[in-house]
């Protein structure tokens, strides 16, 4: 060896000869072999433990130590069954024993062929043919060690006799190099073994048996390597002196040599294994390249290893081939023909279909074998040897249109070329290979129809989507993905940003400066306006990409230089958003490294006030309006992004809020209206969000570099503030009585503005100064004339935020919960307000709507179930809290009847007085709330929730109501509800609807009402005309027609009357009822009945029998009507009913407290007696009758009154006494007992 060799050798190889020999002692005397056998024991290595890399074969071959430490120290040996002297057996016998060998061999072939399925012998030939291979393995091994150990190197021509077994000594070499190279012969190629043996190599890893094809199969690669070790070994040994085979060269003429045999033996294996590779990718599909391995078993690719080891270690020393050199040749005989016929039978036999993917294959996957040290374990920071020379030929074919590659190949190329650049030094040059090709179809859109919807041209949507996927080229990938992930140009993208990246890193001079001429001349004016919506996108993308790695500012101003050749005229609308979402990806990349965007932002806001100007003039043209829509769209979305990323908003973001806005949205309409709203709720919330964190000084970092942070951010923040009421708000007020319900993108946005207002005062329109969050109050929250369903929504953004409730209060505001709760009772009572009054099915998209008010009001009550003052009214009242979640109606109900109680718990004058002016601020003018309903009569859902909520106020709120503060109220709930005008015209049908919602609710005012009359002092004969006038207005519109009819339910009056109501109140308003029934429902018209008489009775009959009571002015206002139906007329339902109210009445008062009831009692009937015994004489003994039967005693008192009647009818009659009458009332007197015996003895003794 050459002494600078041995000098720069000598350190390392000192350095792990120590490391070996310290091993030494725990070395495993088996000799090494290729094994894919694993055990547990294997402790997680890459090969196993009996592999030459894993058991320091190798390393130990390299560093030129003995092969075998341990072994061979005995004086004999075995081998092949025999003893041979240890040190002298290869001189001696050397053909013998290589013949010995080859006979093994043949054995072993021999059991391949006698091996068959039966598994009854398995194990047998399992475990022989495992004893040839071991002997084989052995002996070659023992070659190695011969030659490291006893074998002489070569000495100087001696003239002298030579011992004759240092003769034999001398011609080992040679016959070692004929013997080896006959041993190759022998063996031949791998890829000409039959099938059977090369289908070993899919045998599970994890057997315990092998068949002998197995065996053989592993036993060629064995002796492959060793041929390679033991040469290597020789030439070391023979101090890398060429050694002849003499008896070779005599024989054929050829010159063979150690050096000739070792390099075509390592060419012949390559090929070889390159071949076995060409098998496997046959089967692999280029998405799956990279995650395929070109080797059918562990033990290919260790062998692969050991010459990727063993080539470049001798190529460092003595300048001959490396590896990639040997591994190029063999590609390179793929693309052409060979000339020697030994190369042409491998490939031949092995059809390579698509040599230049297979080349790309097997190199990417051959380079990363390199990450394997000399001991078979990972090393990611060991030196690798690029192959970059071979790759730029590769990669100039796959762009080649010649070759004719298509985008499925031409990724897969890519893919590994991109895995290339991780495993070597970059190289520039690859760069622009790639560059001059794709520089001319940047058109095209790289797509592969087999993948489908993957695999069409992608053009981002939006630009943070096309920054992401330009980032997504910038950083670190899972590269095997981005075979369906991306295209070709994107992974040239992600290689020229790795090379930008990393040679930057690595030299200090940035690759930028090398390239950027190549890429800025392959565009100009013709070549922009060539490029397609695809060839734009990709246009950006390139140089995206560049100002994420390279100079910013110079490429952004060449990219605006660009655009500028592109004319209005040339550019289609796609085109002309993609630009847009490309010039504001750029902004965002400005945004992201902290770059003030004034300039950029001020181009695009300009171009998009242009088109909102369009956009408003063209709104009623539905073609151009979806054309521009689609750019406006765009820059809104452009607008929003850029918003959401930024941290501080200190970089002019102002510039992109100008006046086109004012222009954009009086022309929106629905879908485009509701994006625009959604936009600038995400502008308002961003700016509100980083507003705050920057007042706070919770900007990352406080160094003296951004010290001033705050400052400027608050400066920009007004400024963005200032554009938003400017060019936004005064759309958004406009928009408070629009005609139709209001989008409730309106109402958040309302609500967003409102706490900008709390945050930053100064900045809102001079019309809402001093106090801008009372006028946004006022304009949206409290205004009675705004849609509720925005005011709703809007309070529910509102009411539980501390901030704004502070404000209030510090500004003295004390009616900010009372003007909420008033917005709220409107809110429940106006739900109803948009719905159609007819009858018809609501249809799905009103049902929709419905239900989202709903959920929307319901949040409403939970939020205003929370303020300090309705929590304080439900405490007093002792309201659960379970309330709020009730149905909303319900709840406000439940409000009105704590407001109520809480009244009534009151002691003092001042405290009720201040709770009748907070209620009435609480109900506002109720009567305007629900006057939309009343004007159209309908919905019906409406008027019913109307007159049953007010009715609700009358009845639990009636001692608010009897205050003189509060009696005008009153009066306008009755006269506009149950009085109007419509009601007093008697032939005049009311709507179904407004009866029905009346029906219900009547009972609830009455109940009130009439607690007010017996309240109210100074209005008391007012109140108790208006209570008499509603009774005398509904009593007949509910009175059935007979009390028999069809769907006659219970009367209002009914209910009103037996409800649990205090008892004066209950007196009142049943006296007041009767009172209206008497003169105006049993007023006979001569002897005519009035109409409806037998429904008349049946309601007083069913008061009676619901009450169980009879008052004193029932008898007054009832009985008399009552009795004079019984005498007059026949109808036997009537004289039933008239029957059971008589005998209720009678029983009524024999159960009354006291004798006034009774008094009462026969006053009535002494009148009836007086006024009817003349004429219907008959009928009132048997009426009389009747009451004896129930009441003997107050018949008896009448027996003077009937008597002297009876008289003065005679008298009258004047023709004496009438028997027929005397008989008639001598029965009735029959049935008093004692007085009306007494009675009868008398009118007998007057006849005698």
């Amino acid at each position: 060896m050459d002494d600078d060799y041995m000098a720069s050798f000598t350190p390392l190889f000192l350095t792990e000869s120590l490391e070996m020999a310290m091993e030494v002692e725990n070395e495993n005397s088996k000799p090494s072999c290729f094994s894919c056998v694993f055990d547990n024991q294997n402790g997680g290595r890459s090969f196993s433990s009996e592999s030459y890399l894993a058991s320091g074969s190798l390393k130990r071959l390299l560093l030129r130590l003995d092969p075998s430490p341990n072994d061979y120290e005995e004086d004999t040996v075995e081998m092949f069954g025999f003893q041979w002297v240890t040190e002298m057996a290869l001189v001696e016998s050397c053909r013998l024993l290589f013949g010995l060998l080859r006979q093994r061999i043949h054995g072993l072939e021999n059991l391949v062929q006698m091996s068959s399925s039966d598994f009854s012998q398995a194990a047998n030939l399992h475990s022989e043919a495992e004893s040839i291979r071991h002997q084989c393995i052995e002996f070659l091994h023992y070659v190695k060690v011969f030659i490291f150990r006893y074998l002489e190197p070569p000495r100087a021509e001696n003239d002298g006799m030579l011992h004759p077994y240092e003769e034999l000594e001398a011609q080992v070499p040679s016959l070692l190099v004929e013997e080896l190279h006959a041993l190759t012969l022998q063996i031949g190629h791998l890829f000409e073994l039959s099938s059977s043996v090369l289908a070993a190599f899919t045998i599970q890893h994890q057997a315990k048996l092998f068949p002998p094809s197995w065996h053989l199969l592993h036993l060629h690669l064995d002796i492959h390597w060793l041929v390679l070790e033991i040469l290597h070994v020789l030439g070391e040994k023979m101090m890398r002196q060429v050694v002849y085979a003499n008896h070779f060269m005599n024989l054929t003429g050829e010159n063979l040599t150690s050096i000739s045999l070792f390099e075509t033996h390592c060419g012949n294996l390559i090929c070889d294994l390159i071949s076995i590779s060409i098998n496997k990718y046959i089967k692999v599909r280029p998405s799956e390249a990279l995650t395929s391995h070109h080797y059918p078993c562990t033990c290919i690719k260790e062998l692969w290893i050991l010459l990727i080891q063993l080539l470049d270690h001798r190529n460092k020393g003595s300048h001959t081939e490396s590896f990639w050199s040997s591994v190029n040749k063999n590609l390179k005989n793929i693309f052409e023909r060979p000339s020697s016929s030994d190369r042409m039978s491998v490939f031949e036999t092995n059809q390579c279909k698509d040599p230049l993917s297979f080349s790309w294959w097997i190199i990417t996957h051959l380079a990363s074998l390199y990450q394997f040290d000399r001991n078979g374990n990972l090393d990611e920071k060991k030196q690798k040897e690029s192959n970059w020379k071979f790759v730029e030929e590769l990669l100039k074919k796959s762009i080649d249109a010649q070759t004719g590659v298509l985008e499925e190949q031409l990724r897969m190329h890519l893919q590994c070329c991109l895995t290339l650049c991780s495993f070597w030094d970059l190289n520039l040059s690859v760069a622009t290979i790639l560059w001059d090709y794709y520089s001319k179809n940047l058109n095209s859109s790289f797509t592969v129809p087999w993948l489908g919807l993957k695999g069409l041209a992608n053009v981002s949507k939006t630009p943070l989507s096309m920054l992401e996927l330009v980032k997504s080229c910038c950083c670190d990938q899972q590269i095997p993905a981005l075979y369906k992930s991306s295209n070709s140009y994107l992974i040239f993208l992600s290689i020229l940003a790795r090379m930008m990246k990393e040679e930057a890193e690595n030299s200090g001079v940035h690759p930028w400066k090398q390239i950027k001429g190549r890429i800025y001349s392959k565009f100009h004016r013709r070549r922009m306006q060539e490029l397609t919506e695809v060839g734009l996108q990709n246009f950006f993308n390139l140089f995206l990409m560049l100002a994420i790695v390279a100079e910013r500012e110079d490429i952004v101003s060449r990219v605006l230089d660009l655009l500028d050749f592109l004319t209005p005229s040339s550019v289609t609308v796609c085109q002309r958003a993609l630009i847009w979402r490309g010039q504001f990806a750029f902004l965002l990349i400005y945004v992201e490294k902290n770059m003030d965007i004034s300039v950029l932002a001020e181009k695009l806001s300009n171009a998009f006030r242009e088109k909102a100007k369009e956009f408003l003039v063209n709104k009623n043209d539905y073609t151009q309006k979806q054309n521009l829509w689609t750019l406006l769209s765009t820059y809104i979305d452009g607008v929003q992004e850029v918003f959401e990323t930024s941290c501080n908003l200190n970089l002019s973001q102002e510039k992109l809020l100008n006046d086109g806005f004012t222009m954009l949205l009086p022309a929106c309409r629905g879908a485009e209206l509701s994006m625009v709203l959604n936009f600038l709720q995400v502008v308002l919330a961003r700016l509100r969000s980083v507003h705050k964190r920057v007042s706070q000084g919770l900007q990352l970092g406080n160094t003296a570099a951004n010290a001033q942070l705050p400052l400027v951010a608050k400066e920009h923040h007004l400024a963005v503030t200032s554009a938003l009421w400017r060019n936004f708000f005064p759309y958004l007020k406009s928009q408070r009585m629009a005609q139709m319900p209001p989008s409730p993108q309106l109402a958040d946005t309302a609500a967003g503005f409102t706490l900008l207002a709390l945050d930053m005062p100064s900045k809102a329109l001079s019309d809402l100064q001093p106090q801008p969050v009372l006028s946004m109050m006022q304009l949206f929250g409290w205004d009675d004339m705004v849609w509720p369903q925005l005011v709703s929504r809007y309070l529910s953004h509102l009411i539980q935020n501390s901030a704004l409730y502070e404000a209030f209060s510090s500004m003295g505001y004390t009616s900010y919960e009372a003007l909420t709760v008033r917005s709220w009772f409107r809110c429940i009572l106006q739900m109803f307000i948009d719905q159609p009054t007819g009858m018809l099915a609501k249809t799905d998209a009103e049902r929709t709507v419905g239900k989202v008010y709903m959920e929307q009001l319901i949040e409403m009550t939970r939020l205003v179930f929370k303020l300090k003052e309705v929590e304080n009214i439900l405490s007093k009242a002792n309201v659960e809290e379970s309330v709020f979640k009730q149905d909303p109606k319900n709840a406000l109900v439940q409000f009105i009847k704590a407001v109520g109680r809480t009244y009534g718990g009151l002691q003092t004058l001042p405290e009720k007085s201040a709770m009748v002016a907070k209620t009435l601020e609480y109900l506002g003018d109720v009567l305007k709330y629900v006057k939309p309903y009343l004007k159209v009569k309908g919905p019906p859902e409406g008027l019913q929730l109307t007159y049953w909520i007010i009715g609700c106020l009358v009845k639990f709120w009636a001692p608010i109501l009897a205050t003189s503060k509060a009696q005008q109220l009153l009066f306008r709930i009755i006269d506009c509800l149950l009085l109007p005008h419509s009601v007093l015209q008697q032939d005049k049908e009311l709507p179904v609807a407004l009866l029905s919602a009346i029906q219900e609710s009547l009972p609830l005012y009455l109940q009130g009402l009439s607690f007010i009359c017996c309240q109210s002092q100074t209005q008391g004969p007012y109140l108790n005309q208006l209570l008499g006038s509603i009774i005398q207005q509904y009593f007949g519109r509910f009175l059935p027609s007979s009390p028999t009819a069809p769907g006659a339910g219970v009367h209002p009056m009914v209910l009103a009357l037996c409800s649990s109501i205090t008892v004066p109140q209950m007196l009142h308003l049943r006296k007041t009822t009767l009172n209206v029934i008497n003169e105006h429902y049993l007023q006979f018209k001569g002897n005519a009945p009035p109409p409806r008489l037998a429904s008349v009775l049946a309601f007083i009959l069913e008061v009676l029998q619901r009450t169980q009571s009879t008052e004193l002015h029932d008898i007054d206002l009832v009985l008399p009507a009552v009795l004079k139906c019984m005498v007059l007329l026949n109808e036997l339902q009537v004289k039933k009913i008239s029957t059971d109210i008589l005998q209720y009445m009678v029983e009524g008062c024999q159960a009354g407290s006291g004798g006034e009831h009774a008094t009462q009692l026969t006053s009535v009937f002494r009148q009836f007696i007086q006024d009817y015994t003349a004429v219907y004489d008959h009928r009132v003994f048997s009426i009389l009758e009747i009451v004896a039967v129930l009441d003997q005693t107050l018949v008896t008192c009448l027996i003077p009154t009937i008597t002297q009647s009876l008289k003065d009818s005679e008298h009258k009659q004047g023709l004496g006494r009438n028997t027929a009458q005397r008989e008639a009332y001598k029965r009735l007197l029959s049935h008093l007992t004692e007085a009306g015996q007494n009675e009868i003895q008398k009118l007998e003794n007057e006849t005698n």
